[in-house]
């Protein structure tokens, strides 16, 4: 019986003893090296300069380009085409002729109303003579010369009959595409051609009723479309709306723009930049040095670190030892002065790490971001390699290859 219970004894004992060696040697082993292996080396980031730049304020909006003459042509009274006198994206000047609808019944009956004119005035000339000598009464008269009258307004009505028949320039400008043939029949009232005059040409734009009241007329402004993407037009600002909109409260503007080579068409998108006031002072960085985030924005800033293996620490060692642990100590320190000379000066040397620093984020311009609280002029901020980071982390700075900006920069 004695003898089971020292043998269960043994067994308690060893077992016990294992779990304290697993527990207290053996985990914290494994737990060390799997930190060091996750610590690995300073992850690599490339850094930039924060600078001061002046920059004028900037109001961005999405404007249409609009013709500031232009019209669908279309005929004011029906008719079968009998000939056009235009090609699709002609220029045509003020009053020429470009449709000629078919109008020989209005013809005839313009020569017939002519000959009942020329009739009415020889009877009206006659009865004037013949009151003049007593002949015959005033009433005659009065009669002959309601027949000349109403004969003039017949041939005065068929000729504007005749004169709608013919589709003229009301203004010069550039016609668009034909859409008739001859011997079409066309309605009265349907569109012909589109004839728009293209230079100078407008850009109507919306701004926020609060930003509305620092723009004068006057102010400058850059258009961009998506047609030509490496082209700015110039213009400035011609007119306002007399009422906000009160559905979403913003005004409209207009921007008068020279268009010499009519690239600017009716329609365009425009993406519209006003650049009014005095010009402000912005510390800025690169649009991809901040971090955007729910509880915060935020930029890393590369700072120094703190030196290892500095002479203070070696000199504020114990001296317990006594005399001869310090000759052992001198005599280790000899042995690997000239092994660890290349060690000791890059410990002492200082380190890099980075430092997470919350900001108020402003303007943007091009690839560039103000930042209106957080950093200063002169700080180097980290540009690419964020992920990579934790606060008070030690980095290595790289900037053999950094971040390039596209050939267009999206849309803001």
């Amino acid at each position: 019986m004695t003898k089971r219970f020292i043998i269960v004894a043994i067994i308690i004992a060893v077992f016990l003893g294992g779990l304290a060696w697993f527990q207290f040697i053996f985990k914290p082993q494994m737990i060390e090296q799997f930190v060091s292996k996750m610590q690995g080396a300073a992850p690599t980031v490339t850094t930039e300069v924060a600078k001061l730049e002046s920059w004028t304020p900037e109001l961005h909006a999405i404007g249409t380009v609009t013709a500031i003459r232009g019209v669908n042509l279309a005929p004011e009274i029906s008719g079968i085409i009998e000939d056009y006198f235009f090609e699709s994206g002609d220029d045509v000047e003020e009053g020429k002729l470009l449709v000629q609808l078919d109008d020989s019944v209005q013809q005839a009956e313009l020569a017939a109303n002519k000959a009942t004119l020329k009739d009415a005035e020889i009877n009206y000339d006659r009865q004037s003579k013949l009151v003049d000598r007593g002949a015959v009464s005033q009433a005659a008269l009065d009669t002959a010369t309601a027949d000349r009258d109403s004969a003039r307004a017949a041939v005065d009505q068929v000729s504007a009959v005749i004169e709608q028949k013919s589709v003229e320039a009301p203004f010069a400008g550039r016609i668009g595409l034909r859409t008739v043939e001859k011997g079409q029949y066309v309605p009265t009232g349907e569109g012909i051609v589109w004839l728009q005059s293209l230079d100078p040409i407008w850009v109507d734009f919306p701004v926020p009723e609060t930003e509305s009241g620092r723009i004068k007329l006057g102010d400058a402004v850059q258009v961009r479309v998506d047609s030509y993407p490496d082209k700015t037009f110039d213009g400035k600002i011609t007119a306002r709306d007399v009422r906000v909109s009160t559905d979403t409260r913003t005004l409209m503007l207009r921007a008068t723009l020279q268009n010499p080579d009519k690239t600017l068409l009716p329609g365009m998108f425009g993406d519209v930049t006003v650049g009014s006031g005095a010009p402000k002072e912005y510390v800025t960085v690169p649009k991809t040095a901040v971090t955007y985030s729910l509880y915060g924005d935020a930029v890393w800033v590369v700072v120094p670190g703190d030196k290892e293996g500095s002479p203070e620490d070696e000199t504020s060692a114990p001296e317990s030892g006594g005399a001869q642990a310090a000759e052992a100590d001198q005599g280790e320190a000899a042995e690997g002065d000239a092994e660890n000379a290349d060690a000791q000066e890059d410990d002492a040397a200082p380190k890099l790490k980075a430092e997470r620093r919350f900001v108020r984020v402003g303007p943007n311009r091009g690839d560039r971001v103000a930042i209106l609280e957080g950093i200063e002029a002169g700080d180097e901020v980290v540009s690419s390699g964020q992920l990579k980071l934790q606060p008070d982390s030690a980095v290595e700075v790289d900037n053999s290859e950094r971040l390039k900006a596209p050939a267009e920069l999206p849309r803001p």
